[in-house]
């Protein structure tokens, strides 16, 4: 069985893939899951204020109005 050059391409993107999803697939079942309690939730109290210098951002939404 022989693959037409017109198809060479295709099975050479579906081969390699499917070999990247069976070994990325392979890793995560490997790698053990991190345990329930030792992520920390981030609050929306606990971070920081940001200064902001310069004008504020105004899109130039017409190209020929150059300022």
């Amino acid at each position: 069985m022989r693959i037409r050059e017109d198809n060479r391409n295709m099975v050479l993107l579906v081969t390699v893939s499917l070999l990247a999803a069976t070994l990325a697939c392979l890793v995560a079942l490997v790698e053990p899951a991190p345990a329930p309690g030792e992520s920390r939730a981030a609050f929306l109290a606990d971070q920081t204020q940001v200064r902001l210098v310069g004008p504020p951002f105004v899109p130039n939404t017409n190209p020929r109005e150059h300022r």
